[in-house]
């Protein structure tokens, strides 16, 4: 099938002035000739700069209105001139007094390099209106300090007995000796003087 060319329709246009561009034109036909490279990025670092002296603009206006605004990294030190969130005061926790309980069983170990420590011990604890169960050495000569251990927190009040009795000894809370089957357990150190 033959496509008919209608009689009032003209095949061919004349040439007019916007058929004749100059050669430096960047426009090729009715559109604008590729984009040089780069230029896409210029735009973004322009706005990247925008974003970040607004955002320093914003910071600068808080810090204006809001002078608890601290700029301080979790774990350091106060800022200057600020003073540290203080807690809200509380009593102290009544101190546990000191007992003595004969119902409860003392054993004594020897942390020195000393012999017949521990059999010293025992007696000035007996004297004392304690029940001392055994008497031994511990695994190790260089204890540095007395401690009396308990592991129940309800002996604190006679493990700090015991240790009124030995001058100088601490008390701890620790099931190191919960096993041994006495209620306290006094671990001799370097630091012990016997009365004399």
């Amino acid at each position: 099938m033959k496509k008919r060319i209608s009689p009032t329709m003209p095949t061919s246009h004349p040439k007019d002035r916007f058929d004749h561009l100059p050669h430096s034109s960047e426009r090729v036909g009715a559109h604008r000739a590729p984009a040089k490279k780069g230029r896409g990025w210029v735009a973004f670092w322009w706005a990247l700069a925008a974003t970040v002296v607004l955002i320093g603009i914003g910071v600068a206006v808080l810090a204006g209105l809001n002078n608890r605004l601290t700029f301080e990294m979790p774990g350091t030190s106060q800022a200057a001139g600020t003073a540290a969130p203080t807690a809200p005061a509380t009593e102290a926790p009544p101190a546990v007094v000191p007992t003595v309980d004969p119902g409860l069983t003392v054993t004594v170990l020897n942390g020195t390099p000393g012999d017949g420590v521990a059999a010293a011990v025992g007696d000035v604890l007996t004297a004392d209106g304690w029940t001392v169960g055994a008497l031994s050495n511990a695994s190790t000569e260089d204890v540095p300090t007395t401690t009396v251990y308990y592991a129940d927190a309800t002996l604190e009040g006679a493990a700090r007995g015991v240790a009124g009795s030995l001058p100088g000894s601490v008390v701890l809370l620790a099931s190191d000796f919960a096993e041994s089957g006495a209620d306290l357990t006094v671990v001799v150190g370097n630091d012990y003087v016997p009365a004399g």
